[in-house]
């Protein structure tokens, strides 16, 4: 049977979709990538804000009115942090979530045999293991995303990803060492290391992080490793040394920083001061050339008054991030944040254009200082003519090129800037 997977959210999502293909692969399915042509359409939906879940409905919806007869298998963290929306979706056959993933066969099997809607649904508990199946290859892609961390211990007050994940678990090295080297023996050059909380990677063992990293040093196949979003209290001056030794690890941290305003932090239950966030941007800069330091922000936060977000507008500033996705406020029922007076939409969309204008400035001004210089590009895709990768430290580059450059590693002199990317000739 043909299988046809839509993906929201994160990095951690779309490295899930790979295992739950492969799994499927494995045994007898097919992997396509038109749900018109599907007998089986498996939507991996995401919580993180109230718009997320709103297009799981959407593309559930539209997938049933294109073919009728297709069986609809709902997983992710919409439906195992929200079981309700069950209720909602009648053309769901098979209700599953993150934490069953693994058992997506055994579904499907028993949904083909007996033809009635299914619940497989299972909760999070204290003291969970990691699990999961690996991957071996990440389709349609140049850089392979490898998931090492699942869950979050922090709950912050606007924040669903505890209930949808669980708690903090860490997949172990060995299991870690196996992926990297399928992955190199795949040809993948560059390696994303993700979680769901990433930096906290190793809790409640003997490991760390940059013990995880480490292991991709071996294989001369992996030219790069890259992090995925980070804690800023996790970064002590102790990780950043183990860090700096590691000679594949690009120069590039995306570390949320959701306000720049104490009193908001606090109230968000997030663990550092802005002064602190600050300290460590100048560290990691000052010890890592060429760094760049990307986040994301939540503007309309309910406590948040016009004071407190001009002083994120003026931290923004002062830190001077390579890039900020800017984010207004979603209401989560179930978190402690949804229980406080709100923010008009009207507010909280004005506070998010007008720091998106601000940060969008930073941003071309940033990428006009590369003017000149020669970088290093791994490209990936190919558009209209043009080849279209990233440096180490994450500068999109556009070269017009004559051939196919997909996966190779090229010098190229950065000549021109547009507003989100780079443009370059080959050297």
């Amino acid at each position: 049977m043909k299988v046809y997977f839509y993906t929201l959210g994160c990095k951690v999502n779309q490295y899930e979709t790979q295992e739950m293909a492969e799994l499927l692969e494995k045994n007898g399915y097919t992997i396509i990538y038109s749900a018109s042509e599907a007998d089986i359409a498996v939507v991996n939906s995401c919580t993180v804000t109230a718009e997320s879940v709103r297009k799981t409905r959407q593309i559930i919806r539209k997938l049933k009115k294109q073919n009728d007869g297709i069986i609809i298998v709902l997983t992710g963290c919409a439906s195992q942090a929200e079981p309700h929306i069950i209720n909602e979706l009648p053309e769901v056959d098979i209700f599953m979530g993150n934490r069953s993933n693994i058992k997506i066969v055994d579904a499907l099997s028993e949904y083909i045999e007996n033809k009635c809607k299914l619940t497989k649904r299972i909760e999070h508990l204290p003291g969970d293991e990691f699990c999961g199946t690996g991957i071996t290859r990440f389709d349609g892609h140049t850089r392979a995303f490898l998931k090492i961390q699942d869950g979050c211990d922090r709950f912050c007050s606007y924040c669903l990803i505890p209930t949808a994940r669980g708690r903090s678990r860490s997949k172990s090295l060995v299991d870690i060492d196996t992926e990297l080297r399928a992955l190199a023996s795949n040809g993948y050059s560059e390696i994303v290391f993700v979680g769901i909380n990433l930096s906290d990677y190793g809790k409640n063992t003997p490991h760390s992080l940059p013990d995880a990293l480490r292991l991709a040093e071996k294989y001369n196949e992996i030219k790069r490793v890259r992090l995925g979003s980070l804690e800023p209290d996790h970064i002590t001056d102790e990780m950043i040394e183990q860090l700096k030794s590691i000679t594949k690890l690009c120069p590039q941290f995306h570390i949320s920083v959701q306000s720049g305003c104490d009193s908001v932090l606090k109230a968000m239950n997030r663990h550092y001061t802005a002064d602190e966030y600050e300290h460590l941007a100048k560290k990691l800069r000052k010890t890592f050339p060429d760094a760049t330091i990307t986040t994301d922000v939540l503007v309309g936060f309910p406590t948040e008054t016009e004071e407190d977000f001009n002083r994120t507008v003026e931290f923004v500033k002062r830190v001077g991030f390579e890039k900020t996705h800017v984010f207004p406020y979603s209401v989560r029922e179930g978190t402690r944040a949804a229980k406080m007076e709100q923010h008009t939409k009207a507010i909280k969309e004005s506070r998010a254009a007008r720091l998106s204008e601000v940060t969008d400035k930073i941003r071309e001004d940033f990428l006009k200082e590369q003017i000149g210089k020669t970088v290093e590009v791994l490209f990936e895709t190919e558009k209209e003519g043009f080849c279209e990768g990233y440096t180490k430290n994450y500068i999109p580059v556009r070269v017009k090129a004559q051939r196919t450059c997909k996966g190779e590693f090229l010098s190229v002199k950065i000549t021109d800037s547009e507003k989100d990317y780079c443009v370059g000739i080959f050297v």
